[in-house]
């Protein structure tokens, strides 16, 4: 493959700014759902196990969307993608608002939850593939923050849900806005993406014949990868999904504290996210997961067994120990420009996996157990972890293609004069 010349400097940064911006939209609108499904919960009468059920609607679009990403973004191309997978969500979060508060029906909000994971998924590939194209132009670990944005929105989201669901504003109503908010913002952002022919030229054609999707399944480190994925999004999702019904029902708080809860999850996250950088890059990816893996696991014990003032400890704690597991994974994914789209396809498809299994299992537990104490699953899913940690490592830099050795030459120029 021919080399590649960088963008120039200030395309670059104007890129680094459009894809924070597609991180945080995207995990505010993720969030304004999530937020919401203890009212959720109690407007439709749902018990744990049928609540699990209704969230598996979600990661089922997910799992459909994401195997298809990587040949999306390469036929269209990233802008592209994200726009379509933009507007999918929206329908589905509309259909949720509406099946909540005026179908009352639990098949209309399943529905919309389907459209709202296949969006979200294909999104969410799209997005971090764009990140690991402008990190690599950088030329320095910038992937974390870029996650550090998606739960930022994802903090000021649920923040709102929690003022919205204490002032009993219809979820249709907050979901709606959402919408609004998300298609005004997203046709602005995505035309400062780096130029489609940077795009083709690194991770186009090339990809499909020498690793494709296909190949990239058949690949050691990418599925172990894969798993590391995996149960970070198992750590973070049970979180995102179960901590707010988990603290109000375990503890009998008010639902809108339980969301405070969740928000103070998000808050450690984020804080995890923008400090993170610095650490890998004095410490390394594998060293650093390890502790991370270890924290999530003492936060979630004192979630389940500190009370209901440690429980919120424990939810910080928690928050900081999910913070880089998913962004790590992702840049470990893309070390390869060259196979990028496709490796990040197959790790995102596994690690979604955890969104299908996840509302189940944690639904089916919480009947049995209780929801609180369901949470302790996620002990077994950092050991599974842990094993996997070692495939994250940073590859050897003097193997590195001349293509990519060039275009990181020129782009560290690039962010020196930031």
């Amino acid at each position: 493959m021919s080399a590649v010349s960088a963008p120039p400097a200030a395309v670059v940064r104007t890129a680094r700014t459009a894809v924070f911006t597609a991180f945080a939209i995207n995990g505010a609108a993720f969030a304004a759902f999530a937020s919401r499904v203890p009212d959720i919960k109690h407007e439709l009468g749902l018990s744990a196990g049928q609540l699990g059920l209704t969230l598996l609607a979600a990661s089922l679009g997910s799992v459909i969307g994401l195997p298809l990403s990587g040949w999306i973004v390469h036929r269209l191309g990233a802008a592209r993608t994200l726009m379509g997978a933009a507007v999918v969500q929206s329908i589905g979060l509309l259909g949720v608002g509406l099946g909540v508060d005026v179908a009352h029906n639990r098949a209309v909000v399943m529905a919309g939850l389907v459209l709202v994971g296949i969006g979200t998924g294909v999104f969410d590939v799209g997005m971090n593939l764009e990140g690991a194209e402008v990190e690599r132009f950088l030329g320095r670990a910038i992937m974390p923050h870029f996650h550090a944005a998606f739960s930022g929105g994802t903090v000021v989201s649920a923040l709102i849900g929690a003022g919205l669901s204490f002032l009993h504003v219809p979820v249709a109503v907050h979901l709606a806005g959402v919408v609004v908010l998300l298609l005004a913002v997203t046709p602005w952002f995505l035309r400062a993406f780096l130029p489609r022919s940077v795009e083709t030229d690194e991770t186009g054609a090339e990809v499909r014949s020498e690793a494709g999707i296909g190949a990239a399944w058949r690949e050691p480190r990418t599925l172990l990868i894969g798993v590391v994925v995996l149960a970070a999004a198992f750590t973070e999702g049970t979180a995102n999904d179960w901590v707010a019904v988990a603290l109000s029902d375990g503890y009998g708080l008010e639902r809108w504290v339980g969301v405070v809860g969740f928000a103070v999850f998000l808050t450690a996250m984020t804080a995890g996210r923008l400090l993170g950088t610095r650490v890998l890059d004095e410490r390394g990816r594998v060293p650093v997961l390890r502790v991370l893996f270890v924290s999530a696991v003492v936060g979630c014990l004192l979630v389940v067994y500190g009370g209901p003032v440690l429980a919120f400890v424990g939810a910080a704690i928690w928050g900081v120990g999910a913070s880089l597991g998913f962004p790590v994974g992702m840049s470990a994914a893309a070390d390869d420009p060259r196979r990028a789209a496709a490796r990040m396809s197959v790790v995102s498809t596994i690690g979604y996996t955890a969104f299908l299994a996840g509302p189940p299992l944690l639904g089916f537990l919480g009947d049995h157990v209780g929801v609180l104490h369901s949470l302790l699953v996620v002990g077994a899913m950092a050991v599974v972890a842990l094993v996997a940690i070692p495939a994250v490592r940073e590859p050897d830099r003097a193997t590195t293609t001349a293509s990519t050795t060039a275009s990181t030459t020129a782009s560290t120029t690039a962010s020196t004069t930031d």
